[in-house]
């Protein structure tokens, strides 16, 4: 696009926003569930490898519930390899595809194990070739579990830049690479926090709220028939 975005007043609208729904004690102003689990662990990066896997396709409170369960008996991936299936199953149940994402966890908790010396790899590559894990896992984890730069782009992210014309991608992936060239760098962790709250709450993928929406006047509106 010729123009760029006004990347600050669309940030600081954003985080005005949170902020009042935060004040106000208001249902929108939880954190996504992976930035909620790394405050609780300190950062703990196998804690936030293992609840971004779970996270993926799964309601952010069933996240948390699954991920609590699951780390308070495996707290290290030593740990995971010495649950039984079965009890590794009922931990991570009812996430999302549940079944896959434990036979995910338990080879990745022995790749670490053989290659890592059962630590998280803070790389971006390395993170990539573990069994499950996309761009948005990885980012997620080097930016929430090692505070490293990163944009992690989910469906939330994607729609609402290409709504609002900030930039023409075909998927998140996309979205990504051309954001790591558009946004300026001290944006980039937390651009993924504030589009998930505003995707899950205002602009939603059918019927948006664009009457209530605080960046309006960022957004072309792409694709947009009927709002609310």
């Amino acid at each position: 696009m010729d123009t760029q975005p006004d990347w600050k007043g669309i940030i600081g609208a954003l985080q005005k926003w949170r902020d009042t729904a935060r004040t106000e004690g208001r249902r929108d102003n939880r954190d996504p569930s992976v930035t909620t689990v790394a405050e609780r662990y300190k950062q703990d990066p196998w804690a936030v490898l293992a609840s971004t896997i779970l996270s993926l396709r799964t309601k952010d409170e069933v996240t948390l519930v699954c991920s609590k369960a699951l780390l308070e008996k495996a707290p290290t991936p030593e740990a995971l390899l010495a649950l039984p299936e079965e009890e590794l199953l009922r931990l991570v149940y009812p996430a999302g595809f549940y079944r896959t994402k434990a036979e995910n966890l338990r080879k990745i908790a022995r790749i670490l194990g053989e290659q890592y010396g059962g630590k998280v790899p803070a790389d971006m590559e390395a993170l990539l070739a573990l069994p499950g894990v996309g761009r948005k896992t990885a980012n997620l984890v080097l930016i929430e579990a090692f505070d490293m730069d990163g944009i992690c782009v989910d469906v939330h992210v994607h729609r609402i830049c290409n709504r609002s014309g900030w930039l023409s991608s075909r998927n998140p992936d996309e979205t990504e690479g051309i954001l790591r060239h558009i946004l300026p760098r001290k944006y980039w962790k937390g651009i993924n926090a504030l589009l998930v709250l505003y995707g899950q709450n205002l602009c939603r993928p059918v019927s948006p709220f664009c009457s209530r929406c605080v960046i309006r006047a960022h957004c072309q509106r792409l694709g947009v028939e009927k709002s609310r």
